[in-house]
């Protein structure tokens, strides 16, 4: 009996399946599309650093002016004679219309701050949350409530 040989005219057509090598494309297509970052480069970085060189005195004129420093927004809630009131910062509010306003202009200069509330021991419980409610209709995303050590 005779092998048949690989040179003969019975060769079947090649059939490539090109399903799984589009399948492999677009799976390299979207690992690179996920993993590229489009953000811009940034070159110069900004810093408080004094462009004043050398051991000299640095005048009042050349300083940095300073930054507005918002880290902790603390929103006290005062209690005497049967009343309440509000301390935010250094100033004192007798109603909530006016801390609703200092919050509101606290988070267009930093809306990423934090807001503290410190009630005093004598306070309702009503006006803290009537603070913490406010702090978040303001857009705050992070308010806490300060707790004393004393037990």
């Amino acid at each position: 009996m005779r092998r048949p040989s690989i040179y003969t005219d019975r060769r079947e057509p090649l059939d490539v399946k090109m399903t799984p090598m589009i399948d492999v494309v677009f799976l390299l297509l979207i690992f690179f599309v996920w993993t590229a970052s489009f953000q811009i480069v940034e070159h110069v970085l900004p810093s408080s650093v004094s462009e004043v060189s050398g051991t000299g005195s640095v005048t009042p004129d050349e300083r940095p002016p300073p930054e507005a420093d918002f880290h902790d927004v603390v929103v006290r809630i005062l209690w005497s004679d049967g009343r309440v009131s509000w301390r935010v910062g250094e100033d004192t509010y007798n109603e909530l219309n006016g801390v609703e306003q200092r919050l509101a202009l606290i988070f267009r200069a930093n809306d990423e701050a934090p807001v503290i509330i410190d009630p005093d021991d004598e306070a309702p419980f009503g006006n803290v949350i009537e603070v913490y409610d406010l702090s978040r209709q303001v857009g705050f995303r992070e308010v806490k409530l300060a707790a004393s050590d004393q037990a």
